[in-house]
């Protein structure tokens, strides 16, 4: 399959309703299919809210088909034989918390992804709360091999390159990320930064990124939306709206992977064995983070 029909879903999640969520997640799916789109992507615990702190426990799920809140979305994949993306959090079989990601595929979960960085500064407090991913892995679906991030893992340029050596040609980011600065531009400062830094890996790994971010309240706190689709040369194939819940569709040419790589052979000639040589080298001499 050389097309893709991709739906960004920037959502307003409501903080600890669960079922609400859920329900919100089902009818946007139907939403989705009904007008072709093939991918669905949800922000980052988009069925708990981002500030859930001491609900953690309670608001826990596991990417199963007994689970009661993943059944229905894994039977809602099925019957519309489509692909979506969701954020929840995750309870291990030891009483682990995960911030974690599912890819769900026509009622299969493919792959799950545990968010390996936890923001622990300012106004983020994850590392209290959940436990840390420790891998990231390259995944095969219908429509070729994907990768999965995020939030902060995506701005730490180790697990997009891992990816990319891993064979990601599409690369999906799940944010819950405020909005926060000013400039001279009507966007915040945090907007622009995320679909800079989103610009700068589909360049230069040429890969497709796709990048959805919530928005509402919380606490006091504005999430910003801005999501984006980023096409293999670095620009902007999609941009989501500020602050606003949106259902965003465009349609991905993965040929486009082929042309752009032909004439920019920045995978041909990566040499991820001089990077693991040198970064042995540093871990001998300076320790394990390398400084």
């Amino acid at each position: 399959m050389t097309k893709l029909t991709v739906a960004v879903a920037q959502t307003y999640p409501k903080l600890g309703n669960i079922q609400h969520n859920l329900d919100c997640h089902l009818e946007t799916m139907d939403d989705v299919a009904a007008q072709g789109g093939q991918l669905v992507v949800f922000p980052e615990l988009s069925l708990t809210g981002y500030y859930v702190r001491d609900l953690v426990a309670e608001l826990a799920c596991k990417p199963t088909p007994q689970d009661p809140i993943f059944g229905p979305l894994l039977e809602r994949s099925a019957q519309h034989q489509m692909e979506a993306v969701i954020g929840f959090i995750e309870e291990d079989g030891r009483g682990r918390f995960f911030i974690s990601a599912a890819y769900l595929s026509r009622g299969d979960v493919l792959h799950v992804h545990r968010k390996v960085y936890l923001p622990t500064y300012t106004m983020f407090d994850d590392g209290r709360f959940f436990a840390s991913g420790d891998a990231v892995r390259a995944f095969d679906t219908p429509y070729g091999r994907f990768g999965l991030l995020i939030c902060e893992d995506y701005w730490h340029m180790s697990l997009p390159y891992v990816l990319w050596q891993d064979g990601a040609d599409v690369m999906i980011f799940i944010n819950a990320s405020p909005g926060r600065g000013t400039g001279s531009e009507e966007r915040t400062a945090s907007t622009r930064w995320v679909e800079m830094v989103s610009r700068a890996y589909g360049g230069l790994f040429t890969d497709y990124i796709i990048n959805c971010n919530r928005v509402g309240y919380e606490d006091g706190i504005g999430f910003g939306g801005g999501s984006n689709i980023i096409d293999p040369e670095g620009e902007i194939a999609l941009r989501g709206p500020d602050f606003e819940e949106a259902l965003l569709f465009h349609t991905i040419d993965l040929n486009q992977l082929r042309r752009t790589r032909s004439r920019l052979p920045l995978l041909r000639d990566e040499r991820p064995d001089l990077m693991t040589r040198e970064l042995n080298r540093l871990m001998q001499q300076h320790g394990p983070n390398g400084r």
